[in-house]
Order: structure tokens, then C-alpha cells, then sequence
């Protein structure tokens, strides 16, 4: 919020509209330095949390129908936030072409996802999951956003999700925002790891298949010492590789997780139980697999306690690793 007011010189006359708000948490800091705001969240669990938050809702889900009914009503925004979205959309090209339609001549557009070199470089496949109808690289986002009459300008590179970007969107014609060597520095990064040639492709089933077997070794390993093994974090991504690996609650016993609406059910599929992380300390397993390695740091300094019982953290994607 404070980086994006400060380098685009936003004021309170500007409108911001996020879509995908969910419960408003990114708008409720906008909110707060009063700038005028409206998020779009099809949920209505969500969006009524940001409406509490006094933040001003339309509960359906974006597309051109939506744009068109709002550019009628003259709401046209000076900065459209759209975060871990746009890999979720069944149809980017009527997402984009809305986005085309709301924004403003001079106006900004951002959204962020993971980026798709990073999945394919570091075999990220536990984040190929049902929710995701798109895997993106800037080679061909370019291509989408100029069918859409929009183009990047700006691209950074950020942590989030194992590796993510933060691509920066106008109007195409729109001389306001010149376009910066960030996207040419990703362009020929993708280039350079052969995104664009489908033989880069044809080897992560392969990679894929290697590391499952590697996994279900260590942990059948584990079960013929009699060690117990359990997980942290009952997250998308972790459902995705243990069901991938066909793993159930013989080899792993039980997974904690932070958050009491997942706490006392199973994992999808595995039927694995969910815990609240204090289980840990009353049935301390001797490994600990993470799930959701993106965050295994933070993880892992929640858990120093569990150094006491000389339990052993690992993670399994890209591969195998004590932590």
C-alpha cells in the first residue's frame, strides 16, 4: 500500500478497486488513509468480513458482464489491485478485457501470481491444483494483454507462493508510465531457461514421478525403523502431493495446522487428522515434514521447541531436505 502510493503519487481523489478482496485485508490499509475504495469478492463469508471493515463490496465474480455494468455506471478505477487471481480465472482473456474496460486512460492495473519458471525449474508441482486454471510466464502474458488493449510496464520478482511475480499493467497507448527494464530482464530470463520451447516441458512429469518415489521410500524407511512422521500445515499444495503420492495415515499419523477451522477434521482424500500445533509437543513425531515449504522458515522458528524431542524437520519439494 505504502510502496504503491509513494511511486505512483496516488491521491484521495483516486479510485481503487481490488478484485478478489476476500475478507479486505490489503484494502482495509487504503481504507484506513482514506482513499476511495470498492473490492469485488464473489464469497459472501468473505466479503462480509470486508464489509465490517466498512469497505464497500460488490459480491460477484469479475468478468467483461460485470465491467460493462460498472463502466455504465461511470466507475472507472485509477488502480485495480488483483492478487493470486489471475491463474484462478477460467477465462483470462473476458478477465483482462474487463480489467481494459474499468480502467481509467492514465491508470494502473497490478497483479501478482506464481511464476511458472520457478514451478518448472524448482519442480514445483504440488502447486498444479484444481483452483489454478493457469500456470503464467511474462512470454505469454504479453500476448493476452495486448489482445486486451493492455500493456506491462513494470515486473518484479517476489517470494511469495515459492516464487512469484508482481507485473504492473496500462492502457495500451497510455504515455503516462514508460516501460522499465524489469520486463525485458524476465522476457530474456524465460528465454534464456527455455520457456517458450515445449521440450523444456517434457521432462517434469519425469522429475515429478522421481521425487514421489524418493518420498514415498524415505517415509516406508521410516515406518520399517518405527519412527513416527508427521506434517505441518494443512495447505492446497500439501493435499495435492500427498494424494498425488497416494499417501495415507499409515505413513504419516497426523498433521497440525495453526488454524481451528481445520483443526479436529481430515485432510481431503488422505484422511489424515488435523491437530492444533500443540499436539506436536504431546506426541512429538522424529520427523516433521513441512507441506507448505514456501513458509518453511517461518515454520520452523514457530517450532524450536520441538528441538527438545529431537524431532527432524524436512521438506520434500524440490527434494528431500532436513531443515
Amino acid at each position: 500500500v505504502n510502496d504503491v502510493i509513494k511511486d505512483f503519487k496516488l491521491t484521495k481523489k483516486n479510485k481503487i478497486i481490488e478484485i478478489a478482496c476476500n475478507d479486505g485485508y490489503l484494502l482495509q490499509y487504503f481504507k484506513k488513509k482514506n482513499y476511495d475504495c470498492l473490492g469485488i469478492e464473489p464469497s459472501k463469508s468473505c466479503a462480509s468480513y470486508a464489509i465490517s471493515k466498512n469497505i464497500k463490496v460488490i459480491e460477484e465474480f469479475f468478468g467483461t458482464d460485470l465491467a460493462i455494468k460498472l463502466n455504465k455506471k461511470k466507475i472507472k478505477a485509477d488502480l485495480i489491485i488483483a492478487n493470486n487471481v489471475l491463474a484462478h480465472v477460467p477465462d483470462i482473456n473476458n478477465f483482462l478485457k474487463g480489467i481494459s474496460i474499468i480502467l481509467k486512460k492514465d491508470g494502473i492495473s497490478t497483479f501478482e501470481f506464481p511464476h511458472l519458471l520457478e514451478l518448472i525449474k524448482h519442480n514445483q508441482y504440488d502447486t498444479v491444483y484444481h483452483e489454478h486454471f493457469s500456470y503464467l510466464s511474462i512470454l505469454a502474458l504479453e500476448n493476452i494483454f495486448k489482445k486486451n488493449d493492455l500493456e506491462i510496464f513494470d515486473v518484479q520478482q517476489i517470494n511469495t507462493h515459492g516464487g512469484s511475480l508482481r507485473v504492473f499493467a496500462k492502457k495500451k497507448g497510455s504515455k503516462k508510465f514508460r516501460i522499465k527494464t524489469g520486463v525485458s530482464r524476465i522476457r530474456n530470463l524465460e528465454k534464456k531457461y527455455r520457456l517458450n520451447s515445449i521440450n523444456k516441458y517434457k521432462n517434469f512429469q519425469k522429475r515429478t514421478e522421481k521425487n514421489k518415489n524418493e518420498l514415498i521410500k524415505f517415509l516406508i524407511e521410516c515406518k520399517r525403523k518405527n519412527f513416527k512422521v508427521a506434517a505441518f500445515g494443512a495447505a492446497a499444495k500439501g493435499n495435492t502431493l500427498l494424494n498425488y503420492a497416494g499417501i495415507r495415515q499409515d505413513l504419516i499419523s497426523y498433521v497440525c495446522d495453526s488454524a481451528p477451522s481445520k483443526q479436529y477434521k481430515f485432510l481431503p482424500g488422505s484422511r489424515i487428522p488435523i491437530y492444533p500445533p500443540e499436539y506436536l509437543l504431546k506426541n512429538p513425531p522424529n520427523y516433521l515434514l513441512v507441506l507448505p515449504w514456501n513458509i518453511a522458515h517461518e515454520i520452523v522458528k514457530q517450532l524450536e521447541i520441538l528441538k527438545k524431542s529431537k524431532t527432524k524437520i524436512f521438506i520434500a519439494i524440490p527434494k528431500i531436505k532436513i531443515l
